[in-house]
């Protein structure tokens, strides 16, 4: 009885309860009320408002207090999220199930209470509980000779007051099946009888219900989707033609047979089929473990929660088998998450100054390591084509490749210098495989010594992903910084401000976390690890340089699964995504963008320049890079950031407007790259880059 005090009548009766010297009287009602208001997110006031109510157990003989209906349900099923999301909750609590035997179902039944799989239970089993069922049915000495439905009742209600339970205690027969089945969701079914199990089947069938069921030998679990396939033959037509009518006129011998058909005996455990032998002789009954029955009941809510949602559940059966998982333990220290160590490659030695000139452009920054070009040399002449199979989708028409191009131009520029051949540089944009061209000339006509005085940095230049200490930068740096980029002929705007920094941060935390929750961004992202031992080292962001503990490599493994992301995203959650990289950026000495003046690939390129010239000039003063690339970076209109995320278009529209304001972006201009610098240690390794003679075949 659960008795609302709000109510005159429920109000004398509490009353008359709780002076009643045999009634115990339970009442956890502040606590339960604090644990309601300490739940994420902070419930309403329709949780907390709501009046509790007391529910009372004549079989116990007592009285216990607890809240509202609703705030009941939210606190008892808290901890299934989101395993189970607060709207699926809300969906399963709808479901009505009945179960049909009470020994195996005892175990379902509460299974199926406390996840909050449904609204309603019927229950219908006509035996009482024996003390040998108590190897397997969750019930106590107390519970003696009671029905077994009742016991399984009497347990639900123990755990949810609120929970509709109707008990038939004549069990299920031809005259009440129908009765029983009108208005259900989901008939599980886990009774003796072989024609009570064929019976309850073409009832299910008529009704179009599914049909679930859980042996106790080697996690048998069976599924019939009658309301799918409502011509389906019972038990997948493993008996052939047999109907209830016709089993019910069978003796026990006769049954034997069906009754393997239907376990697949030749698939039965060895303990189980030696134990089939002695049935009648040196054992009374079929013999069944507490620990299989659990696991059977707990395949039976995942394939109850499967059905309730909609989710993929076709008809057949499937064994959870934990005696063969079991055998096949595997040591985890054999698949440990931490990358072991690798010896990378000495660096390639230069030849003469044409081959230093094109080492030097094979050693410029790309996203995501892809090293977007192919480098040919000529008679006094280095040329870098762009190479568009090498795009992503954050490469938007190709500008993210054409910054990696510019990039590398000014390496081969600094290098040229460095030997005493530099020339001009001539960009061409063309309707070829190769939309972009640099080609440096190495006449040696031109003198630049500060381009020169570059070329001892060029080797160790790298990304650097420590944290490190946010010192501030002086003038001269400052000042130096500017002066790089002005000379590329773009302009270079400094957050340095702790409000600028905090916004930068949430701004840029806000892409990553859709970069997360995009799935192909996600799978593009993932895809640029590389551990140590990868077929393919040449390319890609070695995990080492990520500079994480053992401890965050083991999150890494949870953050690389699509699968994962995917449900974040259904969910509209996962604000933690872009935690470490606000962290970063609130954490920095300085957020340096680089502004350019020209959309076209030619003024990515000339961008691309001026960021290398920034990076370098920021090693020079000792000061660790590392490249934030935000995913709206290259996009210019509506159109551009559709196509990178579809369902985060209008977040992104939203990012990127921030950002351009914080910046102090015009009209016109366009965000080439933005470096995050820090003071730290140098990074534990430099990113590897494709052999040239891999991507110059011009080069002997």
């Amino acid at each position: 009885m659960v008795l609302d005090p709000t109510l005159p009548d429920d109000a004398a009766l509490i009353d008359s309860l709780r002076s009643d010297p045999t009634v115990t009287v339970v009442d956890t009602g502040a606590e339960q009320a604090r644990t309601l208001a300490e739940l994420l997110p902070t419930p309403g006031p329709e949780f907390t408002d709501e009046p509790r109510r007391w529910a009372y157990y004549p079989w116990r003989r007592t009285l216990v207090a607890v809240l509202g209906p609703r705030a009941y349900l939210r606190t008892r099923t808290d901890r299934n999220r989101d395993l189970i999301t607060i709207a699926e909750q809300q969906h399963l609590c709808s479901l009505r199930i009945g179960i049909i035997g009470l020994s195996v179902g005892h175990a379902v039944a509460h299974t199926l209470a406390m996840q909050g799989l449904c609204g309603e239970l019927r229950l219908a089993d006509f035996d009482a509980l024996e003390l040998s069922n108590l190897n397997r049915v969750p019930a106590t000495v107390f519970d003696l000779g009671v029905n077994k439905a009742a016991v399984a009742a009497r347990r639900v209600a123990e755990i949810d007051p609120y929970l509709a339970v109707r008990v038939d205690d004549r069990g299920v027969t031809t005259d009440t099946v129908d009765e029983f089945l009108e208005g259900l969701d989901v008939v599980v079914e886990e009774c003796d009888s072989l024609d009570v199990k064929a019976l309850v089947r073409e009832a299910a069938r008529r009704h179009r219900l599914p049909v679930v069921m859980a042996t106790s030998d080697r996690g048998l679990v069976d599924v019939e989707r009658f309301d799918t396939e409502p011509d389906r033959p019972v038990f997948h037509g493993l008996l052939g033609g047999l109907d209830a009518a016709t089993l019910a006129g069978l003796d026990n011998k006769d049954k034997v047979p069906h009754v393997l058909r239907i376990i697949e005996g030749a698939s039965l455990s060895p303990r189980a089929a030696a134990s089939l032998v002695e049935v009648g002789q040196t054992l009374a009954t079929w013999p069944q473990l507490a620990g299989d029955v659990l696991i059977g009941a707990s395949a039976v809510a995942e394939a109850v929660r499967r059905i309730g949602l909609g989710e993929r559940l076709p008809s057949g059966r499937v064994r959870v088998d934990m005696s063969t998982f079991m055998a096949e333990l595997v040591d985890p220290r054999n698949r440990t998450a931490a990358p072991a160590e690798a010896h990378d490659p000495a660096p390639a030695r230069a030849r003469d100054a044409v081959h230093a000139v094109a080492l030097a452009a094979n050693q410029a920054p790309s996203g995501g390591n892809a090293q977007p070009w192919r480098i040919e040399t000529g008679a006094g002449t280095v040329a870098i084509h762009l190479t568009p199979e090498r795009t992503t989708l954050m490469d938007v028409n190709l500008r993210g490749s054409a910054v990696a191009v510019g990039a590398a131009s000014f390496n081969a520029r600094v290098a040229a210098a460095a030997h005493g051949v530099l020339g001009d540089v001539h960009l061409t944009e063309h309707q070829t495989a190769s939309p972009l061209t640099a080609v440096i000339d190495l006449d040696g006509a031109g003198a630049d010594p500060d381009l020169a005085a570059l070329y001892p940095l060029l080797e160790s230049r790298e990304t650097n992903r420590h944290r490190g200490t946010p010192t501030p930068l002086t003038d001269t740096i400052t000042e130096a910084l500017g002066n790089a980029a002005h000379r590329e002929g773009a302009r270079l705007v400094l957050l340095t401000d702790r409000t600028d920094l905090d916004a930068a941060g949430e701004v840029l935390s806000g892409a990553d976390r859709i970069r997360y929750l995009t799935t192909r961004l996600h799978r593009e992202m993932t895809s640029e690890l590389r551990w140590p031992g990868d077929e393919s080292p040449d390319t890609g962001i070695d995990v080492r340089s990520l500079e994480l503990s053992p401890a965050d490599f083991a999150t890494l493994d949870i953050l690389r699964r699509t699968e994962v992301m995917a449900l974040l995203a259904s969910w509209g959650v996962g604000s933690r995504l872009g935690s470490d990289t606000r962290d970063r950026i609130v954490n920095s000495s300085s957020l340096a963008v680089i502004i350019g003046s020209d959309p076209s690939l030619t003024g990515y390129a000339h961008g691309g320049a001026a960021a290398e010239a920034v990076w370098l000039t920021a090693q020079r003063h000792g000061l660790a890079v590392q490249p934030v690339s935000p995913v709206f970076l290259y996009a210019h209109d509506d159109a551009d950031l559709h196509g990178l995320s579809p369902e985060f278009a209008g977040q992104l529209a939203e990012l990127q407007d921030r950002f351009r304001h914080l910046t102090s972006v015009a009209d016109g201009e366009t965000q080439i790259l933005a470096l995050r610098l820090v003071t730290a240690p140098p990074a534990s390794v430099r990113s590897r880059r494709r052999p040239l003679v891999h991507t110059a075949p011009g080069l002997s």
